[in-house]
């Protein structure tokens, strides 16, 4: 019986990486990816556009 208990724990990592690594190959696209890629790409302009304003002017 020991054995048993020495297995149980491993077996039920096992099961939840794998339900976990599932469960993210599943969210990776679909309908909200054009949506989650837009405010992605609004983010970076954001950041972009304030790095370019924060530099001084070359004369």
């Amino acid at each position: 019986m020991d054995y048993v208990a020495a297995l149980v724990p491993p077996v039920v990592m096992a099961i939840a990486f794998t339900a976990l690594v599932v469960t993210i190959v599943k969210s990776q696209g679909g309908a909200n990816k054009a949506k989650e890629d837009a405010i992605v790409d609004a983010a970076l302009a954001r950041v972009e556009a304030a790095q370019q304003s924060s530099k001084p002017a070359k004369a």
